[in-house]
């Protein structure tokens, strides 16, 4: 049943005497008495009945109107409440208030942080800009000492500033290894140089377990098997209180020979850039395996890229390099970098490599096969047969 049949059979209800009550979920929630829209008098005559009839017919038309939420015909404009318009006004009065508090806290707070950042400078400076002392607690010359007092203080603190530079940027020192081996000990004939994150081993973290560091596959292979023509050094960007616990559990039966962390690369443009000329080994016997050009960008030619491992159980790279590694340490090649500039103009080094190994496997026994296929002559046959 619709709202405005529900509208007729109360109206026509109410014409009988009935008083009705009802309550509505429309917009004006509004209950009307239908005994106020019937007369005082029991009696009059039939044109005054009739028109009583008709008026109390249209007051209770427009009542069930009300009640029942059908629209009717109202004004389009209705006055605002005095009310809701005075708390529009505090709460605007309230915001614009908060604004120019918080406005006033910001500036207090940016006086006290550029107050504080100029004492502190005033104070770096006469801390960094003393000059020296001598044994005896004098002040000692030095190349600033000339110049007038303020200046002093100035120069010597930049060049603080520089050491502390030059102490981020630069290797905590230009010879990283120690001298080649001598005789009676066996110097290996190549250097392998090898990055440990995303190379040898991947991290992973989780809610549950935290941080977690799994190895590659063919690390185990890698390592036993380069160890007999190489001599096998960690190179990485990570902090060494990280990599060396890492090692200990990954080389247990110490292949590794140097480790060498962050300490020990160049910060270039925001990369930790390995520089080989520190390494004090000849670098047409260094062959460096990373994933990241960044980190070997001074050094191109001697770089061996190999796809960055993620975590995949599936992952192949190590066994093919240690076939590519071992082919290069028993052929004496005199410089390594002619063999790694070939393969650095593909895409995946370690799958042309492969090609190229298969390529050559299937050249050798097809040589093999024309060679049991061709006959041999007979003199040839009887002359082995006499002897």
């Amino acid at each position: 049943m619709t709202l405005r049949a529900i509208a007729r059979l109360h109206c026509r209800r109410a014409r009988f005497g009935r008083r009705s009550r009802l309550l509505t979920s429309g917009a004006v929630p509004t209950m009307v008495d239908t005994e106020e829209a019937q007369t005082a008098g029991a009696t009059g005559s039939t044109a005054q009945e009739g028109g009583q009839n008709q008026s109390q017919d249209q007051s209770q038309s427009q009542s069930c109107r009300i009640i029942f939420g059908i629209p009717m015909d109202l004004p389009s404009s209705l006055p605002k409440d005095e009310e809701s318009q005075r708390r529009q006004e505090r709460e605007e009065e309230e915001e614009k208030a908060e604004f120019e508090r918080t406005w006033r806290r910001m500036k207090l707070g940016l006086s006290a942080f550029g107050m504080g950042g100029l004492l502190f400078s005033f104070w770096a400076i006469y801390f960094f800009g003393k000059p020296p002392l001598d044994e005896e607690g004098n002040a000692a010359d030095d190349e600033f000492s000339k110049l007038p007092e303020i200046q002093q203080y100035i120069g010597r603190t930049w060049r603080t500033v520089n050491r502390f530079t030059q102490f981020i940027q630069e290797p905590s020192s230009q010879k990283l290894l120690p001298d080649e081996l001598r005789a009676p000990y066996v110097q290996p004939p190549y250097t392998l140089v090898l990055e440990v994150k995303d190379v040898l081993i991947h991290p992973d973290w989780t809610y549950k377990t935290g941080w977690r560091f799994k190895k590659r596959p063919g690390v185990d292979l890698l390592l036993s098997e380069c160890a007999k023509h190489f001599e096998i050094v960690i190179y990485t960007a990570e902090q060494g209180i990280t990599v060396f616990p890492l090692l200990d559990a990954l080389d247990p039966n110490g292949y590794i020979m140097y480790r060498l962390v962050r300490d020990s690369t160049h910060f270039v443009d925001g990369h930790h850039v390995k520089n080989l000329d520190n390494l004090n080994r000849d670098l047409k016997r260094v062959i460096v395996v990373d994933w990241d050009k960044n980190s070997t960008k001074l050094h191109p030619r001697n770089t061996f890229s190999i796809p960055r491992w993620s975590g995949n159980d599936d992952d192949t790279a190590l066994f093919d390099l240690v076939s590519f590694l071992t082919v290069l340490g028993i052929s004496e090649i005199e410089d390594v970098r002619e063999v790694l500039q070939y393969y650095s103009q593909f895409k995946d080094p370690v799958a042309k490599f492969r090609e190229n190994q298969q390529r050559l496997s299937e050249k050798i026994m097809a040589e093999e096969l024309e060679k049991s296929s061709k006959p041999q002559p007979m003199v040839r046959n009887w002359t082995s047969f006499f002897q």
